[in-house]
Order: structure tokens, then C-alpha cells, then sequence
């Protein structure tokens, strides 16, 4: 995976954003940890494990 930090610099972002948008994303799915978005992604294809 990659940091906040390389996620927020490859989107323009501020790192603060980054995170919050991660949040935001995790809350709409109900996903409680980073390993859960993570084992979802590969799950809908939008990331290689």
C-alpha cells in the first residue's frame, strides 16, 4: 500500500484530505479498519493484491 502522504501528493491533495476522503469512503461502506478497504478494492477489482 501507500502512504497518506504519496496518495495525497499522486491526487493533488493535502495530506489531511487524503484521509479524510478515506474515511469518508470507509464510513459509506461500513468498513470499520484500512485492511477491510483494502480486502474490498482487490474484491471490486480496483486494485492487484
Amino acid at each position: 500500500g501507500k502512504t497518506s502522504k504519496e496518495i495525497a501528493v499522486a491526487l493533488g491533495l493535502s495530506v489531511k484530505s487524503a484521509e479524510s476522503y478515506r474515511t469518508r469512503i470507509m464510513d459509506k461502506l461500513d468498513l470499520h479498519d484500512t485492511a477491510s478497504l483494502v480486502r474490498y478494492a482487490v474484491r471490486q477489482g480496483l486494485i492487484e493484491p
